[in-house]
């Protein structure tokens, strides 16, 4: 016997439904640009300024910052050492930029995610 009412329409799918693809996860290049561009501008400092002070180049510099470049572990101590920060501090920032990113949408279950029964 049928569940449905005699005036309900049974419809079937043509195509099966894919599930919705994952997001994917932020590279590290793409966050720890984002950390230091924000850091930079947010001390109103120029490329120019920071370049000189972690003593690379300004255009090294903006390609991390657009996250088109790779840096040295050497490089990025040096240009947080530029921006006041040390090495962890600016690995830090960079896991608090991750959380943000992989958070929209992410659900984080409480102590009770479900049924409770109480006798």
């Amino acid at each position: 016997m049928s569940s449905q009412s005699p005036n309900d329409a049974r419809v079937i799918p043509l195509r099966p439904q894919k599930p919705a693809p994952k997001p994917r996860e932020p590279l590290w290049r793409d966050l720890v640009g984002d950390v230091l561009r924000r850091e930079r501008l947010d001390q109103e400092r120029t490329l120019k300024d920071v370049a000189e002070a972690a003593r690379i180049s300004m255009p090294y510099l903006s390609e991390i910052e657009r996250g088109r470049k790779e840096a040295s572990s050497e490089v990025l101590a040096a240009a947080a050492h530029a921006l006041g920060l040390d090495l962890g501090g600016l690995l830090s920032l960079v896991q608090s930029e991750f959380d943000r990113k992989t958070a929209v949408g992410r659900t984080v279950p409480g102590p009770y995610n479900g049924l409770c029964l109480v006798a």
